[in-house]
């Protein structure tokens, strides 16, 4: 529930804060609002995870720090704070611990795999061509390489879904075509 709830205050706050906004951009703000990285850095900086209850042997291989569980966390407090104090109590919340995240974004914000195809289609070059190249690792924990290219040139990408690939290999692309 609390990512729900997190999805509708961004979203009303969004409006309010860029109300002349187009909605593609307003939609790339919120992704960027709720994504793991940012719920991660406000648990953080809240100190949620010290207030986690896990088991001794969790805690010793560092649970309480991991980024799915501290987002993960944030987002049940969130929906916590919001069944037993309302809209009013949990846009306060949010409110006060996105603020900084709200305010680092001067423009909306742009995933690798968007900046590279604009990257691409302004210089008239094919469309960016994504490929698993390879994938290990157990059934319960793959990882994925994935490679992208455009322009005559390449970049690669691991992670442990193929989307969170397709943005590294993305990532490093641009790099190279910048440098």
């Amino acid at each position: 529930m609390g990512d729900r709830v997190l999805g509708l205050l961004m979203a009303e706050w969004l409006v309010e804060r860029y109300p002349g906004e187009q909605e593609g951009d307003l939609g790339r703000r919120l992704a960027s609002l709720v994504s793991q990285p940012v719920l991660t850095g406000v648990a953080e900086t809240i100190g949620l995870g010290a207030a986690l209850s896990v088991s001794p042997g969790e805690a010793r291989v560092g649970v309480r720090n991991r980024a799915t569980v501290l987002a993960d966390a944030l987002e049940a407090a969130l929906g916590a704070l919001f069944l037993d104090g309302g809209l009013d109590a949990a846009r306060d919340f949010v409110r006060r611990a996105w603020g900084m995240a709200m305010e680092g974004q001067a423009a909306p914000p742009k995933d690798a795999k968007t900046e590279l195809q604009e990257w691409a289609q302004k210089r008239g070059l094919d469309l960016p061509l994504y490929t698993i190249s390879g994938r290990s690792g157990p059934p319960h924990a793959p990882q994925f390489t994935v490679t992208v290219a455009t322009g005559g040139q390449s970049g690669s990408g691991i992670a442990g879904n193929k989307r969170a690939a397709e943005q590294r290999a993305a990532t490093e692309l641009l790099r190279r075509l910048r440098s």
